[in-house]
């Protein structure tokens, strides 16, 4: 198995980068990668509990994933489970993701995401461009450095 880890720096104190990253209204502004829409969603990450998303990419195409909130630890941390679905929306291997936010030692926060227990190699390139893309998206609204 293998792991993901992405690192930004936000120009915000870790309370405000953890409700950019865990509560459902700034969420469904930066979920999902360049291109794609929300079509459905239950995506609260603020709270111990199932989530899922099921995105349209500009053909058409619907990608759903889901999981359950594992842990949270505000401001600094939540983790939650991560599976994608098949077309006929049966749920695929499993892994975890990690959000981690510390103070920078001036006025704002780094952020470190950790994806792990993905299948391979190919599997980690896969996930670091749709989060990367979703994570701009992020650095967009949320001002990162």
């Amino acid at each position: 198995m293998s792991d993901l880890r992405l690192e930004r720096t936000f120009p915000h104190p870790p309370e405000r980068v953890f409700a950019f990253v865990t509560e459902a209204r700034h969420l469904l502004s930066w979920w999902g990668p360049e291109g794609m829409s929300l079509r459905e969603h239950q995506l609260d990450l603020s709270r111990p509990g199932a989530w899922f998303t099921t995105l349209v990419n500009p053909e058409g195409g619907l990608h759903k994933m889901s999981g359950v909130v594992l842990e949270i630890d505000p401001p600094r941390s939540v983790e939650f489970t991560w599976g994608w679905h098949d077309a006929e929306d049966i749920r695929g291997r499993e892994s975890r993701v990690r959000f981690e936010i510390e103070p920078d030692g001036t006025t704002g926060s780094r952020f470190r995401l950790i994806h792990s227990g993905l299948a391979d190699a190919t599997s980690v390139s896969n996930h670091s461009r749709g989060w990367s893309s979703m994570l701009g998206k992020l650095e967009r609204l949320a001002g990162a450095t």
